[in-house]
């Protein structure tokens, strides 16, 4: 159903189109015809109870917070590798971000950039590349402790469920892109090993990723991650485009984008989290979702500082890139 107070966001969207189109008929029926979209067309959330053990993992100390290790927690070991996932069980990780990508025969693997070349000693896009060529290479690329990790290889989904499953941490599959592959093989994890629907999430910026993965296997748990300002900035904060015209209809698309976000998009496809960068989360913020039933997971969370205070105060899930010390983010 759709919630509560959501009667201020439609009266918003009909003054706007009210506005546009100068007529109330107009404006009354595109308004019905988004109402009616997201009635027919929506998926419901996950029972709260699933959610809850995905994203509040029982064996918690009674103050603790789930905590999630970040490609696996690449700053302690190789991202997105089967050393990392171990070392973030031995670090005290409550559950692992895992990077989803697919080679050229197709086989799901482990990773997080487009190309091979940063995390690896190889070069090449990723879906250019067999399996059999990506096992050769060095998965410990130039990571500062490539020599205690020396030899570690790209794991495939598979084997990196497997792992996590043995080690009982919840796993945050991020799919970047390829909604139908990606729905494919996460739904053949899911048939394979049934416990990925209370120890598993996936989530994606695409919410067309979150969607299709709906439609796949509506009793999967999912997340929308979202960072405002996304598509004018990188992550670092710098503009997108040198155009200062570029930036300023960016920044428009922006605002509409976060709109959609909070009151369309995670609606529509019945999310149990979002995802949210670590700068525009307080407890307002986190109480908003609250009352829509859906939890807030901060990302990422770097200090020791900052994680006292999701602890102690905001009380909610936060990914980090490490485990055991302060660093700087990995974008």
């Amino acid at each position: 159903m759709l919630q509560i107070g959501d009667e201020v966001y439609f009266s918003a969207v009909f003054l706007l189109v009210l506005f546009g189109i100068r007529s109330a008929i107009g404006a009354s029926a595109v308004t019905a015809s988004i109402y009616v979209f997201i009635v027919m067309f929506r998926f419901p959330q996950v029972p709260a109870d699933q959610a809850s053990q995905v994203l509040r993992p029982t064996g918690l100390a009674s103050a603790g917070v789930p905590v999630v290790a970040h490609r696996a927690g690449g700053h302690d070991a190789p991202e997105n590798t089967i050393a990392a996932i171990r070392e973030a069980s031995r670090n005290g990780a409550t559950g692992v971000e895992l990077d989803l990508d697919f080679t050229a025969d197709g086989v799901a693997v482990l990773m997080h950039d487009e190309t091979v070349d940063r995390t690896t000693n190889g070069t090449g896009a990723v879906g250019t590349l067999r399996l059999a060529e990506l096992r050769t290479l060095d998965a410990t690329g130039k990571h500062r402790l490539r020599e205690k990790f020396k030899g570690e290889r790209v794991p495939t989904l598979q084997e990196a469920v497997e792992e996590c499953i043995n080690h009982q941490l919840t796993i945050f599959f991020d799919v970047k892109d390829q909604p139908d592959k990606a729905a494919a093989a996460l739904g053949e994890m899911y048939h394979k090993h049934p416990v990925l629907y209370n120890s598993s999430i996936v989530c994606s910026f695409q919410p067309k990723v979150i969607y299709k993965m709906r439609q796949a296997d509506p009793g999967v748990v999912t997340a929308l991650t979202h960072r405002p300002w996304s598509l004018s900035r990188y992550d670092d904060g710098t503009p997108r485009s040198l155009s200062a015209w570029t930036n300023y209809w960016l920044g428009v698309l922006d605002v509409l984008l976060d709109w959609a976000h909070h009151h369309l998009l995670w609606n529509l496809c019945g999310v149990s989290a979002i995802l949210m960068q670590k700068d525009f989360i307080s407890l307002d913020y986190v109480q908003y979702w609250a009352e829509r039933g859906v939890e807030v997971v901060g990302w990422t969370i770097n200090t020791a500082v900052d994680k006292q205070y999701y602890q102690d105060v905001l009380k909610i899930s936060y990914i980090t890139d490490s485990l055991r010390e302060d660093c700087e983010p990995h974008y």
